[in-house]
């Protein structure tokens, strides 16, 4: 039997979390080192997946395929696309990133005694989500998936809530009661979410007799299986809607801004940049494969709720006080670029949503991890309590700036390659929807120019005089993400080449070719 690489791949950070909590509650930085080195040797192993991945190859490769629950049809059914791997690699990239960010953000304020283990829990649940959402990546058995959608949210929920912002400005009880609001909000809306897909997957089982993509595909390639238009319709809507609510999409949104406020900066980048991919990612996997007619019956109307939450997004990020709530509202915006992509129906969409769901993941990454740092060092979100950091934090202010820089898509930096091919593929498609798509541009450049000119230009305001520029640790988290905005920025044939053949997978599926353009005859 072949090494099971993507078992493992998810395996070792579930062991790491165990492990994590097991450090005894006084070593606290003993758990920090263990969770950094089981995040490191997880992006090993996503390093191994991806150099084993062919590109030209069979569409699901490093599969596995074991029985789990007979009576039911359940298998653990593994495999990867080009799209499943690039997010595993994105994923195992950024956690430890995330770790070295949140180094002190969980140690206690007080020692309330030697069983108080905050750091060992905090730790423990990233690199569990870790585990969920590599194995969501993996998954290619419907209900295997489902499991796993559901069961991220339980950690998730304990981070936003238990772990929450430390800078705000009312009591201590306002703040617990605005992270438990936030936790329980995001859980609720999820919550329902995955319940709907949940009789829409029974509802798959009792259509096609199985829950195996593999198998689904093949019945349906030699004629043995088909779905009535309004059964399909009826379950596409029911994943759908579920993978809308974790994007997020408007206007199924509203979880998202709170969920990003009140949780720390690493937490809040594990939610926008990693956890939210499951959402987007299953519309390519789940979504266009199962559904294909449907997909296509319900394009226009997803194609009008991802216009409107770029610019929705856009203009709520124009008018935010708060630095944390004006990047969540920018992701809303950003994700209505991703699903417009993929609905878009053409390959040059479709690859460029796929960039775009990596390349978000790194520069709100390295947007959001470096407002923490400021936001650490002030204790406060309010854009109006800066001024003049760049004169006393030169580095910080420098990162902060290329990390904005790209969350508007300049180009040379990685996201302007995403969207720029959002755009042809929606304007090859849909012509008045791309024209409408690029206000989302105008506007992302005005709350990004905005923000820096707000928080560190001008004058030095009494409080930022004595602020420390980022230390060692800081730049080794926002650093290389940098690096790789820029090399992607330039470069982005090594995504590409991965992408695109499972863009065209997916192309088929649905049965679509890209528009020819309209040529005049020579006279």
């Amino acid at each position: 039997m072949s090494f099971p690489l993507l078992t493992a791949t998810a395996a070792l950070p579930a062991i790491g979390a165990i492990a994590t909590a097991a450090v005894p509650a006084a070593r606290r930085t003993a758990a920090k080192w263990t969770a950094l080195v089981f995040s490191l040797a997880t992006l090993v192993l996503a390093g191994v997946a991806l150099a084993r991945f062919e590109p030209g190859g069979d569409r699901y490769q490093l599969t596995e395929s074991h029985a789990w629950i007979k009576d039911f049809g359940v298998r653990y059914e593994l495999g990867v696309d080009g799209i499943g791997v690039a997010l595993i690699g994105l994923t195992a990239l950024l956690i430890p990133f995330i770790v070295l960010a949140g180094w002190h953000d969980a140690d206690p304020l007080v020692t309330k005694s030697s069983r108080w283990r905050p750091t060992q829990g905090f730790f423990a649940l990233i690199l569990m989500v870790e585990a969920m959402v590599i194995l969501s990546f993996e998954a290619t058995d419907v209900f295997l998936f489902y499991v796993l959608f559901e069961a991220m949210l339980i950690p998730m929920y304990f981070l936003i809530g238990g772990f929450g912002d430390r800078a705000h400005t009312g009591s201590d009880e306002n703040a617990a009661a605005q992270r438990s609001y936030a936790a329980v909000k995001f859980l609720l809306y999820n919550l329902v979410g995955g319940l709907i897909m949940l009789a829409a997957v029974i509802g798959l089982y009792v259509v096609a007799g199985t829950f195996s993509l593999s198998e689904i595909a093949e019945a349906r390639a030699n004629g043995s299986f088909s779905m009535a238009t309004s059964t399909e319709r009826w379950l596409f809507l029911g994943f759908f809607f579920a993978f809308a609510v974790k994007a997020p999409l408007w206007p199924l949104h509203t979880w998202l801004p709170n969920a990003m406020g009140e949780a720390t900066a690493p937490v809040a980048v594990l939610i926008t940049a990693v956890v939210d991919k499951v959402g987007t990612f299953a519309m390519l996997r789940f979504c266009l494969q199962l559904f294909p007619e449907a997909s296509k019956w319900a394009t226009p109307v997803i194609v009008v709720l991802a216009l409107v939450s770029i610019v929705y997004g856009a203009l709520l990020a124009v008018g935010q006080r708060d630095i944390k709530r004006l990047i969540a509202y920018a992701s809303i915006s950003h994700f209505g670029f991703i699903v417009l992509g993929i609905f878009a129906m053409t390959s040059q969409g479709q690859s460029g949503a796929t960039l775009y769901m990596v390349n978000h993941g790194i520069s709100t990454a390295a947007l959001m991890l470096v407002a923490g740092f400021l936001i650490t060092r002030r204790g406060s979100r309010l854009i109006a309590d800066y001024g003049g950091v760049q004169k006393v934090a030169p580095v910080l202010a420098g990162t902060f700036l290329i990390g904005s820089l790209a969350t508007l898509s300049l180009p040379g930096l990685a996201p302007f390659v995403s969207e720029f091919l959002v755009l042809v593929g929606a304007f090859s498609a849909y012509p008045a929807a791309g024209i409408i798509a690029t206000t989302g541009i105008v506007l992302a450049a005005l709350y990004v120019l905005v923000l820096y000119q707000r928080t560190m230009t001008g004058p030095v305001k009494a409080e930022v005089k004595g602020m420390a520029d980022l230390k060692v640790r800081e730049m080794a988290v926002v650093l290389p993400l940098i690096a790789l905005l820029l090399f992607l920025g330039v470069y982005p044939k090594p995504l590409t080449e991965i992408v695109n053949p499972a863009v065209q997978h997916t192309m088929s599926d649905v049965q679509k070719k890209d528009p020819q353009p309209e040529v005049e005859a020579a006279k």
